[in-house]
């Protein structure tokens, strides 16, 4: 087998814009196990050692065969890129061929490796610049291990970094956020010969980001992923995926050609079961690496805007597989920074597809009990035994828009509705003014009144505030002022002055929407007819947040046909039920 690491010219050198930068545990950590998932790998094993300095990595994937081991080390040699063009391709997660040889000036490193072909394994340490200093044939199982020893042992670094704690809880989130970019992966950590945590593998990453967050149930996510076409000035929009002509190394082999179409995949916490303190939780990943990018990140929060409750901020990971031809890698030495061509287009991609994921539909409907003490009330009534209760019109739930049916109203506040997978209570109020909100957004009208509105003893900031949202207002004598415009929906309304005063104490045009809403929706203790309830369940099932209203309130309680059927035991033997 021949050599697939090779070093790059002298031209591409000079378009890269920095080396890797190793300066910690979790850096050496990053740039390895980036090394074994280009090689193909499903397992990975990190040992860390943080009192002596040392760290091995081993894998199970692809190896290498004793030439490119003793190419491996040397400046800017890699198998994964070979001229300029490839830069505005890339398709792996490391590319500069840089992070092996930075170790040998700041450690003692030795790499284990057996190609996946390869009868025999070998081991090389290498000096100083990357130079071979000894091989001999040794013992592996295929794939590769890599032992990094006295890190930063040449340098006076040591001194300057954070304690062995703070590094170690860096090394996890490290891992953590890899994992999850790689849900197929099997993770083995270890520190000091203990076994620290694991990852076992998922199906999606829906799947694996509750053994991260363990405070977050599955039924608290919901999981989109969406193919997006590519944006039409990119190069791979109007031609057909095509294979790669050579095959350079293993990577190439598990790298996914381009399509003409990209993917957009999607894991959010519904807003009425879960959410943060801080925006710690708005991740971001582009092509298997999860990446610092304010503009989505500030676009995933403006897509949750008014679904939460007042300084809670939403759980969100966002992965997106683009065309390379979209990227920019070489914005950032860590790899953590990039320029995304398009940037407009993704936006509004990645907006329709959290308000696609926000909806309440068929996919996500069987988690409605989203009430703990509910949940706990109806678990305690429950007998020991199991029931096996499976009604057969439990998931035939297919109109996502029109499943409601409207049958009582409770308190002449909840509405009581029926659909065919159990039972549902909507508070009425919040659920209108979900529905008056969003209408709001999406045409905010101001009408002109005669006679004005005379409001007294507005203070300055008052006046400016209502003029900020474009109310017309202006001075009706000493102390008196004249509104001659209003909101659509405030025309009828008996309390209008009430309003505008509250409209005049600060906030944006959202907050004064959002008070608007909330002073015309129906009122708690309003009786509704079995129609005017059904029109209301309509009109807030088509809403683009149906989950919670403007303040971050949930808006319906959920009770499953099966949680009822448990709870009555229904499905008692007849006989034994009646004592017979």
């Amino acid at each position: 087998m021949a050599s697939t690491i090779q070093a790059l010219p002298t031209e591409v050198v000079y378009l890269i814009t920095a080396g890797e930068v190793i300066d910690s545990f979790a850096s050496v950590v990053r740039e390895l196990v980036e090394n074994s998932l280009d090689a193909g790998a499903t397992r990975i094993v990190v040992s860390l050692w943080p009192q002596q300095w040392r760290i091995h990595v081993a894998d199970n994937g692809c190896g290498m065969n004793l030439d490119d081991l003793q190419q491996a080390a040397t400046a800017h040699s890699t198998s994964k890129i070979r001229s300029s063009a490839d830069l505005w391709k890339i398709n792996s997660l490391g590319f500069r061929g840089e992070a092996l040889h930075s170790l040998t000036t700041l450690a003692d490193l030795e790499i284990l490796s057996r190609s996946a072909g390869g009868n025999l394994g070998w081991r090389v340490i290498y000096g100083n610049s990357g130079k071979v200093v000894q091989v001999e044939a040794t013992a592996i199982a295929p794939g590769t291990v890599v032992i990094v020893s006295n890190l930063f042992g040449n340098c006076s670094r040591r001194q300057g970094l954070p304690s062995a704690a703070q590094q170690m809880k860096a090394v996890q989130a490290t891992i953590h956020q890899i994992a999850l970019c790689h849900p197929h992966v099997t993770w083995q950590v270890c520190q000091n010969d203990r076994q620290w945590f694991t990852i076992c593998p998922a199906t999606t990453t829906g799947k694996l980001l509750p053994q991260i967050l363990p405070q977050v149930r599955q039924g608290d996510l919901h999981e989109v992923k969406l193919e997006v076409p590519n944006p039409p000035n990119s190069e791979l929009a109007q031609r057909p995926a095509t294979a790669n002509s050579t095959q350079h190394s293993c990577t190439d082999a598990i790298n996914r050609v381009s399509p003409p179409n990209s993917a957009l995949s999607l894991v959010v916490g519904l807003p009425d079961r879960c959410h943060r303190h801080r925006p710690d939780w708005v991740r971001v990943a582009i092509n298997g690496r999860m990446v610092k990018s304010p503009e989505l990140e500030q676009t995933i929060l403006g897509a949750f805007h008014k679904t939460l409750p007042r300084d809670r901020y939403p759980i969100c990971f966002l992965h997106l597989a683009v065309s390379p031809d979209q990227i920019n890698w070489n914005r950032n030495p860590a790899k953590t920074q990039i320029y995304l061509n398009e940037l407009s287009y993704w936006q509004e991609q990645i907006t329709q597809a959290i308000n696609q994921a926000l909806r309440i539909s068929s996919a996500n409907l069987k988690e409605a009990v989203h009430t703990t003490r509910v949940g706990k009330l109806l678990k305690a009534a429950e007998a020991k035994g199991g029931y096996n209760f499976n009604p057969q019109n439990s998931n035939k739930v297919n109109d996502t828009q029109h499943f409601l049916k409207a049958i009582a109203q409770v308190s002449n506040t909840y509405i009581v509705a029926e659909h065919p997978g159990g039972m549902w209570l909507v508070e009425q109020h919040i659920a209108h003014e979900r529905v008056l909100y969003e209408q709001l957004c999406d045409s905010w009208q101001l009408v002109p009144i005669e006679p004005p509105i005379i409001l007294y003893q507005l203070s300055s900031a008052q006046v400016s505030q209502l003029q900020r949202i474009d109310l017309d207002i202006e001075s009706f004598g000493e102390q008196l002022w004249a509104v001659r415009t209003l909101p659509t929906l405030l025309q009828q309304r008996e309390d209008c002055a009430d309003a505008i005063l509250e409209l005049s104490w600060g906030g944006d045009l959202q907050t004064a929407q959002v008070a608007v809403a909330c002073r015309s929706a129906i009122r708690n203790g309003t009786p509704m007819n079995l129609q005017e309830m059904q029109t209301l369940l309509d009109q807030w099932q088509r809403t683009r947040n149906p989950r919670t209203c403007p303040h971050g309130r949930p808006i319906y309680l959920s009770l499953e046909e099966s949680a009822l059927a448990r709870f009555f035991r229904r499905n008692w033997v007849i006989g034994k039920s009646h004592g017979i």
